[in-house]
């Protein structure tokens, strides 16, 4: 796959931060058992030589993401996370319609280390997520997910939990969509196999509040990359 240049992904920079907007299907940092697949630390790391990711994004979600310059300007960021200072909204495409109205699920999550998670009121760590229907179209939904905890798959597990998994999430049994669902008449050719419009799960992070070491607001907003852009257009023209 064609990695992107790091400079035509920068969204903000000061003599502290750089905020990129992280393209799907590169990995955040360092996987274990590091394969020297490109991510985003290395490609930072060559960009600014102390560079520091500060949060990660799952590999397949798209969005903005924080990259400190110094150990001061990291040690700050990773405060405000700890401390819940960090405001963030993500955009979901879940299957089916619904409507969610601030609503608020706060389901403990248990990480089994296997990159995957489970719902566990006993075992699980504190995970809190705001929802919010932002548009409805016949089959599928966008939704504003803000998470209050930054948890591994949160946002995933807790839509799942709504029976309204993300499009695509084979992993919370979320469905693709395909072009064929809802355009009439839409014909492939006999040999062909349809492919999904999206080849992943459709969650993009979306804004990102933070303060830089001034105390003054960072506001970052990360415009939809190209597959969940086509998305939206084609739900917008044939699903509405």
């Amino acid at each position: 796959m064609k990695y992107p240049s790091f400079k035509d992904i920068i969204l903000f920079e000061n003599d502290d931060y750089i905020v990129v907007n992280k393209p799907p299907f590169v990995a955040s940092l360092d996987e274990r058992g590091g394969s020297g697949e490109v991510n985003i630390l290395r490609l930072a790391k060559q960009y600014s030589a102390d560079a520091q990711v500060c949060h990660r994004l799952d590999k397949e979600t798209s969005g903005a993401i924080i990259i400190a310059k110094t150990p001061e300007a990291y040690r700050s960021v990773a405060m405000q996370f700890e401390k819940r200072k960090v405001n963030k909204v993500y955009h979901a495409v879940v299957d089916g319609q619904f409507t969610f109205k601030d609503l608020f699920i706060d389901l403990p999550i248990l990480n089994d280390g296997n990159k995957s998670v489970t719902i566990d009121r006993k075992e699980g760590k504190r995970a809190e997520t705001y929802f919010n229907s932002i548009k409805n179209y016949r089959h599928y939904t966008l939704v504003e997910c803000k998470p209050i905890t930054g948890r591994m798959h949160q946002i995933r597990i807790h839509l799942a939990t709504q029976r309204a998994a993300i499009v695509g999430d084979h992993m919370y049994k979320g469905k693709p969509v395909y072009l064929s669902a809802m355009k009439k008449g839409y014909r492939i050719a006999k040999d062909d196999e349809e492919q999904p419009i999206m080849k992943r799960f459709a969650l993009h992070a979306r804004h990102l509040v933070f303060k830089g070491l001034d105390d003054k607001d960072i506001v970052i907003d990360a415009p939809y990359p190209k597959d969940f852009a086509t998305l939206i257009k084609l739900l917008d023209k044939f699903d509405a």
